[in-house]
């Protein structure tokens, strides 16, 4: 995915812009990048390789180098990001959040009028600079990026540092989000409000989508209203965000206690406890425990000074090695219960069998799993939350292949909760992982628990439905 930040104050602010940046380090770790505008040195650019190693330590030691009073930032899963533009629009750095499905397509049609790519990411057209030349067809920056919203197909949020202020403009169906805070002397614009306490910042503002804002030192302009519609992603709150950060006014945390108490409230399972598998599985096993009435215990602990995430890298070997090594089981907290484990999700079920034989391994007298979220279904062609290249690195997709022959077939059925397909593929699930009970989160009690309209989020990868 990746998460950006940028400021604009009247005075320095490379130590915002460095700092709140960092604090989208949970979303990407492939790339992480910064420009800042300096009006008598112009724009400076740094990217750095964060694969193996961390945004802090990278950018750090060059931070010197950097003048001015704006900059943008960016953490990629994707590309090597800011990209600097001379156009007649004027000169300008831009970061994009994005999934781009035609960017080949598109990439085509640029050539044939006559335009050029100087930017490769691993070998392909750098999506981000792809964007930009969109934005350049226009007359003005808002005709550029409605342009870029018209062609494109998936996602884009951006952020672009110009001569004259901070453009952040968010993806027109709204599936990643873009958050304005404030302080005195000073605005900032970020994926992720928790960037912005520590900075003393407050939020002023989420963007709607399709909207555009410009940001100065001293005030907001809006550039375009946004739409109606909105999808954002209901991963958000289930997997990606921080726990204290929000999206559309609601909390990240509140959101997953509230799935796990709802869900504990309704289930007669027998258990002594309830555990989280960190980070993202605690909020939830935390509403869990307080919804059943039992204790929680924290019988996994998360070693996080030098084990990155495991969902991001490409790897699958890498996957699950990483996985391994950062969750270490408490055997005082194991032997002899009944566990109850709640976490976020279920994508290929790799970490899933590890950590269930490791629970048993340790003593654990039976292991229940309960999932914030309904199965994966589907891969999503938004944001691409996962690195998975085909549905059938889903495993839900795998038992339906096995189970009909063909893994596209009846995927509604096997998405109704508790259709007689449903009930199947979740037991093949429980059985091959050596669960004692499993069970999801209905996608009812997610949107209750998130707390929009359903037709405002996007539930796509769990039954099929968004706008494209």
């Amino acid at each position: 995915m990746g998460g950006f930040f940028g400021t604009i104050s009247k005075g320095a602010c490379i130590t915002d812009l460095f700092y709140g940046t960092d604090y989208n380090s949970h979303l990407g770790t492939r790339r992480g990048g910064m420009a800042t505008y300096d009006k008598e040195e112009g724009f400076t650019r740094s990217i750095h390789n964060l694969e193996n190693s961390y945004f802090r330590t990278k950018f750090e030691p060059g931070l010197p180098k950097f003048k001015g009073k704006a900059g943008i930032g960016i953490i990629s899963d994707t590309d090597a990001q800011p990209i600097v533009i001379n156009s007649h629009l004027g000169k300008f750095a831009i970061v994009t959040v994005a999934k781009i499905n035609n960017l080949d397509e598109l990439e085509k049609e640029l050539l044939e009028a006559n335009m050029h790519f100087s930017e490769l990411s691993s070998g392909k057209t750098n999506q981000t600079e792809l964007v930009a030349l969109l934005i350049t067809q226009g007359k003005d920056f808002v005709e550029g990026i409605e342009n870029v919203y018209n062609k494109i197909k998936g996602s884009c949020s951006m952020l672009l540092l110009t001569e004259d202020g901070i453009i952040a403009a968010r993806d027109k169906w709204g599936r990643t989000p873009i958050v304005i805070g404030k302080k005195d002397g000073a605005y900032a614009a970020t994926s992720e409000s928790s960037s912005l306490p520590n900075l003393d910042y407050e939020i002023e503002k989420f963007i709607g989508p399709g909207e555009i804002v410009r940001l100065r030192a001293d005030g907001m302009e809006q550039m375009r209203k946004p739409n109606e519609g909105m999808q954002v992603c209901s991963f958000l709150w289930v997997y990606y965000g921080f726990p204290v950060s929000c999206y559309e006014g609601k909390n990240v945390e509140d959101v997953r206690f509230m799935s796990g108490y709802k869900m504990g409230q309704k289930d007669d399972s027998e258990v002594d406890c309830a555990c989280g598998i960190p980070d993202s599985g605690v909020g939830m096993a935390l509403g869990y425990a307080e919804g059943k009435g039992v204790p929680y215990h924290r019988a996994i602990a998360k070693y996080t000074p030098t084990w990155p995430r495991s969902f991001t890298p490409a790897n699958q070997e890498m996957r699950a090695l990483v996985a391994k090594m950062k969750l270490i089981p408490n055997r005082a907290m194991l032997e002899g219960r009944r566990i109850l484990f709640c976490d976020d999700s279920i994508v290929r079920g790799t970490q899933l069998r590890d950590n269930v034989k490791i629970l048993y391994d340790y003593g654990a007298k039976e292991v229940h799993m309960r999932i914030a979220c309904p199965p994966l279904i589907y891969s999503c062609p938004f944001i691409g939350f996962t690195s998975s290249k085909s549905p059938l690195e889903l495993i839900t997709r795998q038992i339906i292949k096995e189970l009909e022959g063909d893994e596209n077939k009846n995927l509604d059925k096997y998405a109704t909760t508790d259709s007689p397909e449903y009930k199947k593929m979740v037991g093949i699930i429980a059985e091959r992982f050596g669960l004692s009970s499993l069970k999801f989160n209905t996608l009812e009690t997610l949107v209750e628990a998130i707390g929009l309209p359903k037709r405002k989020v996007c539930t796509h990868c769990f039954d099929g439905s968004s706008c494209f």
